[in-house]
């Protein structure tokens, strides 16, 4: 490998590569209620523009992942960074509704080429505890993701929406130091190229562990989605303001980022299948607490929202290590199903909840969807089958 020793680790540029790029996948879902009362269009049409938006930047990652994997080059990091950054800060100013959608896809597009290369990179830097290391990346793309929300409100209620095309300066900037900081492949890494797609597809599709790890990760995507989606029309009809939006996503989200960064340490302290087991169940009683409460206790409602942000994500970097180490030859591949392909299956179905949630109403919608989680965790024990856990 190319390494420099004066340079910063590869880990922490690519950790704050997932941080910026996820910047700008988090900036929409506050801001479209407000988008959509602009451009004269409704919820369930506006929640299908956001499922497109998650269908192009995350149902194609493993497919990108294939290539990351065979091509043994870097590109994918930078050019994924770059895409993401342009359209997606453009899009909000855009007035015609089909040349917002395409600035959506392309910049969508940016963030499933950024994900699989780089969760495989990172697992390839690292040496020991990679359940740590990929923690910390993971928290990293949930924190940036938490932000967008915050700072996308922000810059529409105090300056409009058509100053946010400026921010894609700083992902422009953070590719081009990555592309300088971040090791080359050498010559021999760069030859090994004899990864067949058709065959990498049927032993991940047909690995037991690997679809309960996949649809773990697409039901724990399925809450975070529906939530951003749905529950900022909620309330915008409550009559909250963009920031006050913002706000409450970035709570949710960010306290994800932190149970991320935790997980690790409660995994080590009282087990994997506990952890699971945690994550998948208690958001249900929190989404019946919510229901409760949002009407005549919203700021109690806001607290419960955000804790289940922490729940909804505390075993995301056990789920990507422990994805990983099954088929490890697989990782850039693998980081694309479980990242990138779960959310993807989420967004076609956000289509046909937003109709749903529209005819009849928003929490229920979302206390059901909570549910199913909670009936699937049954699924945990046989993750651990061999080990008898």
């Amino acid at each position: 490998m190319i390494y420099n020793k004066q340079e910063q680790k590869p880990q922490i540029w690519l950790a704050g590569a997932h941080f910026i790029n996820d910047i700008y996948t988090g900036f929409l879902n506050p801001i479209m209620p407000f988008i959509a009362e602009q451009i004269k269009i409704s919820m369930p049409v506006a929640t299908i523009i956001l499922s497109v938006s998650h269908i192009f930047s995350s149902l194609l990652q493993p497919y990108f992942g294939f290539f990351a994997d065979k091509m043994k080059k870097r590109a994918l990091i930078f050019w994924g960074l770059i895409c993401t950054s342009i359209f997606i800060s453009f899009a909000p100013s855009v007035k015609n509704v089909l040349l917002m959608v395409l600035f959506i896809m392309l910049g969508s597009l940016g963030s499933s080429l950024y994900h699989p290369q780089a969760l495989g990179l990172v697992s390839k830097f690292t040496t020991s505890n990679t359940a740590k290391t990929m923690g910390i990346f993971i928290a990293m793309g949930t924190l940036g993701y938490s932000t967008g929300p915050l700072l996308s409100s922000s810059i529409a209620q105090y300056f409009g929406l058509n100053k946010m095309p400026v921010l894609c300066i700083l992902g422009i900037l953070w590719a081009s130091l990555m592309f300088r900081m971040v090791p080359k492949f050498s010559n021999s890494e760069s030859q090994n190229n004899n990864i067949n797609l058709k065959q990498a597809f049927i032993d991940i599709l047909s690995n037991r562990k690997l679809n309960i790890l996949n649809i773990i990760a697409m039901l724990k995507s399925l809450i975070t989605t529906s939530c951003s989606i749905l529950l900022p029309f909620l309330w915008k009809a409550q009559g909250y303001s963009k920031f006050e939006i913002g706000i409450a996503l970035f709570g949710f989200l960010f306290l994800g980022g932190i149970a991320s960064l935790l997980s690790p340490k409660f995994e080590n302290k009282i087990g994997t299948a506990k952890v699971f087991y945690i994550s998948m169940i208690t958001t249900f009683p929190l989404m019946l607490l919510f229901m409760l409460t949002y009407k005549t206790l919203p700021i109690i409602s806001f607290i419960i929202f955000a804790l289940m942000g922490f729940i909804t994500m505390f075993a995301t970097p056990i789920t990507m290590s422990m994805a990983q180490k099954v088929l490890p030859q697989y990782k850039s591949i693998i980081g694309g199903f479980i990242n990138g392909f779960s959310w993807g299956i989420v967004a076609v179905a956000m289509s046909i909840i937003g109709y749903i949630a529209q005819a009849t109403s928003i929490v229920p919608v979302l206390v059901i969807i909570s549910v199913i989680p909670a009936i699937c965790s049954r699924l945990i024990k046989y993750l651990f089958e061999e080990n008898n856990i």
